[in-house]
């Protein structure tokens, strides 16, 4: 028997494949990698929502993830950050002005 549901009902099921592929990404330089980071980047750019998929697959989708995929999205969401230049201020160490 074939159970298919949608990737967000395997969520719970699958958060040790995430924790280790958040694990791998911060071993490769991504330092703030988290099992969170890792599901909405598949959930924006792998899956493109919620499909219907098999838990084999989900965990494969996970293993699989690219860092150039990951790093793909985290640059997005940068961009799509509300207070980035607030980030870029911390970051560099300048003080912003109003």
């Amino acid at each position: 028997m074939e159970i298919r549901q949608t990737v967000s009902e395997w969520k719970q099921m699958v958060i040790p494949a995430l924790k280790s592929k958040a694990e791998e990404l911060e071993m490769m330089g991504y330092s703030q990698a988290t099992p969170e980071d890792v599901w909405s980047c598949l959930v924006q750019k792998v899956w493109k929502g919620a499909p219907e998929k098999r838990l084999y697959e989900i965990v494969q989708d996970i293993l699989h993830l690219a860092s150039n995929t990951y790093l793909s999205y985290l640059t997005r969401s940068s961009y799509q950050d509300d207070n980035l230049m607030a980030s870029i201020a911390a970051l560099t160490g300048e003080k912003k002005e109003i």
